[in-house]
């Protein structure tokens, strides 16, 4: 019986244990990620380059971190955040959106497709900072799901407040927004 009792509360711990597999902890600083292969996407007179980014630029605004796989499933899986986020018109020279794209985890023959997404939301939201990690640095470093959507709140020494891989639910939605406005009183 105890053999038993056992064995079905293996699948419940291994839920549990992946369910927070990433390796942010409150009141720290990401794990370090350099992103030398893409990197920032930059938006200047009309046209696009990009340039080497690093964690370490974190620090000085309060912000939102979605890392997301370069898939659309990914990318819907946190939208109600950012949909909250753009209604709040949260100051943007306290606050800065951080979207990092991992479009080494996009579906094969997708990623012109990925891209131009990205230059889209940069056109239309230039004050928000975009990386393209081909290669899937962050994901590794910061020991995230495959194919998958997360979200770190940063306050503006670049210390974690809030993270969570995977799809928020409303509350926590509601939870992050909360947060947001405190951190920038």
């Amino acid at each position: 019986m105890i053999f038993y009792r056992t064995l079905c509360a293996l699948p419940l711990a291994l839920v549990a244990f992946t369910a927070h597999a990433h390796n942010f902890v409150t009141g720290e600083r990401v794990a370090p990620v350099g992103i030398a292969d893409k990197g920032e996407l930059i938006y200047q007179q009309e046209t696009f380059r990009y340039k080497s980014w690093n964690s370490a630029q974190l620090p000085g605004k309060v912000r939102v971190i979605q890392h997301i796989a370069g898939r659309s499933s990914a990318k819907e899986k946190n939208a109600a955040l950012i949909e909250a986020i753009k209604a709040a018109k949260l100051p943007r020279d306290r606050y800065q959106t951080t979207t990092l794209v991992n479009t080494d985890d996009a579906i094969p023959g997708t990623g012109m497709f990925v891209r131009s997404s990205i230059e889209s939301n940069k056109k239309q939201f230039p004050w928000s900072q975009f990386i393209v990690d081909d290669n899937g640095v962050a994901k590794k470093a910061w020991k995230l799901e495959n194919g998958g959507s997360a979200i770190i709140v940063l306050d503006n020494n670049g210390e974690v407040r809030f993270a969570k891989d995977g799809a928020l639910s409303q509350q926590e939605v509601d939870n992050v927004m909360a947060l947001l406005h405190q951190l920038l009183r």
